[in-house]
């Protein structure tokens, strides 16, 4: 009986503390992997490295030297040499750990041992990072970051730079639209298009940018964002009217380069300059980023005129896309759908997108239009995105490199507000100024008076 009493006494807190482990992992992971998967799959990492990469072949034949060293020293048996290991760097998501690469190995025979070192430590995933020649990071992710995504907190502001989703590796995905200018969006109803388009306006909101809309849904998406946009666009008539707007105010912007480029022998060469980051700030014209939604919408005709009209504002985005960077403007189009079937000049615009995201689609069809071309195997991971995860995407560039992403929730109103809190950064651009929506007052906040209570009557 004393010792059922005693079992019951310590099996109490036991099954008490190994339930609330289960219940952190499922509901909290980040504080189930800093209390206890961190420690555990540190130590698995230092008991069984050597042996790890034994199995996994990335050990190399030691040197002469060492063996001779090894016979003379010990009698031990003298075993191949793993990837110099250096120090564990334990961070809120996982670890990090570099390795020193052997002579005559490479990044890629760490790559495809991924798989086996996530089982072989513990972990939820395994991602290889090239560091320099010779020196590759592995970065352990211990949970699923993609399922609650929370966003660094220490992610710094730029100019054109708005950190917008979480990386599948817990890194942050920033949409650069200096390092990358233009960017096609894909994404079905419901597939969190609208949140990822939330996040770029609300981040570029808070910068010296004009924001230029085209939202042939007539303005749903856009309209919100009314008081910080500098023109706006609800159908395919006034984005007829737009298009050359901006394209004169790109002519005009590559007059001001060339006549800055009026090279005299006393200029300095630093001031010459190809592109609008060149000029002095105070000549510097401001960077405008038009944000063309439902682009399906500017390509289905139904007359003859209609054509014509499609045929001139393709033509116009396909100039703007060919030739906006340099002059500091920056194409953002997003779709639900978008395939060569649109018509002509659809293939030759997203030849220019360089950034690419795939949220889920309808049919494969969009997603090889979306990826194909820069990263087929990225094509089957972006058809496996299940409808219980709006927010997924595949992101990807011409450069080849994609991961998965997923942008956090923001509501309308969250982004509506910083919009209107905002208003007060709109450029002064005269040319633009005909299409400004119009923004209605915001009714004056009634604040409530002090309660006055009536006395009580008394006799």
């Amino acid at each position: 009986m004393t010792d059922l009493a005693t079992l019951l006494e310590v099996g109490g807190p036991v099954a008490a503390l190994g339930g609330g482990a289960a219940y952190a992992r499922a509901r909290h992971p980040g504080v189930y992997w800093s209390t206890v998967g961190l420690p555990v799959s540190t130590v698995r990492l230092l008991s069984s490295y050597g042996s790890v990469m034994e199995a996994c072949g990335l050990t190399v034949a030691p040197s002469r030297l060492r063996v001779l060293a090894v016979k003379a020293t010990t009698r031990r048996e003298v075993r191949p040499v793993p990837p110099r290991r250096g120090i564990i760097r334990p961070t809120t998501t996982g670890l990090r750990v570099r390795l020193g690469l052997a002579p005559g190995q490479e990044p890629a025979d760490v790559a495809a041992s991924a798989e086996r070192l996530r089982h072989a430590w513990g972990v939820h995933a395994v991602y290889v990072t090239t560091i320099k020649p010779g020196v590759v990071e592995l970065r352990l992710v211990g949970f699923d970051v993609l399922r609650r995504v929370r966003m660094p907190r220490k992610l710094r502001p730029d100019l054109l730079r708005v950190p917008v989703a979480l990386r599948e590796d817990a890194t942050p995905f920033v949409r650069d639209y200096r390092t990358v200018p233009h960017q096609l969006t894909l994404g079905a109803t419901l597939s969190g298009k609208s949140m990822y388009l939330r996040h770029l306006v609300a981040g570029l909101a808070r910068q010296p940018v004009a924001l230029v809309g085209i939202d042939c849904k007539r303005g749903v998406e856009l309209a919100p964002f009314a008081p910080r946009l500098s023109a706006l666009a609800t159908d395919p008539e006034q984005a007829a009217e737009l298009l050359p707007v901006l394209i004169k105010e790109m002519e005009n912007r590559y007059d001001l380069i060339k006549a800055r480029q009026g090279i005299a022998s006393s200029t300095p060469d630093e001031e010459i300059t190809s592109d609008i980051w060149g000029l002095p700030e105070h000549e510097r014209p401001v960077p405008v980023v038009l944000f063309v939604d439902e682009v399906a919408e500017l390509f289905l005709v139904a007359t003859k005129k209609d054509e014509e009209r499609r045929d001139e504002m393709v033509t116009q985005l396909i100039r703007l896309a060919q030739l906006g960077r340099a002059a500091g403007i920056y194409l953002e189009v997003c779709g639900q759908r978008f395939g060569a079937e649109l018509g002509k000049g659809a293939t030759m615009l997203r030849a220019q997108l360089t950034g690419r995201v795939c949220h889920r689609v309808n049919d494969e069809a969009s997603a090889k239009m979306a990826l194909g071309d820069i990263a087929p195997e990225a094509v089957s991971a972006a058809c496996a995105i299940a409808p219980e995860r709006p927010g997924l995407a595949v992101a990807g560039d011409t450069s080849g490199g994609w991961s998965r992403i997923r942008t956090p929730y923001l509501s309308l109103g969250e982004a509506a507000e910083t919009c209107s809190e905002s208003a007060h950064l709109v450029p002064d651009l005269p040319a633009l100024k005909p299409f400004r929506p119009d923004v209605p007052a915001r009714p004056p906040v009634e604040t409530p008076g002090p309660v006055v209570r009536p006395r009580p009557v008394t006799d």
